[in-house]
């Protein structure tokens, strides 16, 4: 009878051994079968510091997916998807280029969205910066360089042009121009002093303790700035893709916008 009840216990052992193994490696399938992704995302220079932290979160939250962020002019990040670049989603600081994404077909149908809006905004440097003003005093013959985005490829380039043109000043302020490859050279030209003013966005200067602002574009002087977002047609990770995107637009990353001076849509 003991040998009995030995024998009834090691099977009973093992039975228990076997389903706590078998378990375990249910639970390591389960796991591993998510496989790695590397999301790739083209955003607006504009954008770096929110969304790097944003992307940081996302990771945490998502240790499967390697966030990978291309920053740049959107006119440069557009003609980069254009020529094939790699990327699954385009945050842009302007509708022109999304729009021209969206006329060849590039987009992922359904995914473009309006998420952000910003201001334009006229800085000098903090310390030792010309007396000005207003965007009018741009034409003083004080100002030697002023930084502007080059206007073929860089959004607020753009939308300075507009203003500068509503005004009246565009030529005399061309004439001593310096152009920026995106909003984020502006803003280090006028921080260095190596310009005396320059126009960006009012989330650009608000993370700079080398600039300060001095006036804000004027009410109609042009068009509403909105940044659009999408997913491209070509991504090989769409519903990774979709899910980052509707994890921007959470109210915890609203909140993360408006902190950077984002007015979120």
């Amino acid at each position: 009878m003991k040998k009995l009840f030995a024998f009834m216990a090691v099977c009973l052992l093992a039975l228990v051994t076997g389903c706590g193994s078998q378990n375990a490696a249910e639970t390591k399938s389960s796991s591993s079968s998510q496989e790695p992704v590397e999301l790739h995302v083209s955003a607006a220079a504009s954008l770096t510091d929110v969304m790097n932290e944003i992307g940081a979160e996302y990771e945490k939250e998502h240790p499967n997916v390697k966030v990978v962020f291309n920053y740049g002019s959107s006119g440069a990040l557009q003609q980069a998807i254009e020529n094939g670049g790699n990327a699954d989603l385009f945050f842009s600081a302007a509708q022109k280029q999304m729009d021209a994404l969206d006329k060849k077909g590039l987009l992922a149908d359904g995914t473009r969205k309006d998420l952000l809006q910003n201001e334009v905004v006229l800085i000098v440097p903090k310390e030792g910066g010309k007396d000005i003003t207003s965007l009018d005093q741009l034409t003083s013959d004080r100002l030697q360089h002023i930084a502007l985005g080059e206007p073929k490829g860089v959004p607020v380039g753009q939308y300075s042009e507009e203003i500068l043109k509503k005004l009246g000043i565009l030529d005399a302020v061309k004439a001593k121009a310096v152009y920026g490859s995106d909003v984020r050279q502006v803003l280090a030209w006028v921080a260095s002093g190596e310009a005396d003013a320059g126009l960006v966005y009012a989330t650009d200067a608000a993370i700079s303790q080398d600039v300060r602002v001095v006036a804000k574009a004027p009410a109609g002087t042009h068009k509403d700035i909105i940044y659009p977002a999408a997913i491209l047609k070509d991504t090989k990770h769409l519903d990774t893709a979709k899910d980052f995107l509707a994890f921007v637009s959470n109210d915890k990353n609203k909140e993360r916008f408006a902190k950077y001076g984002f007015e979120v849509k």
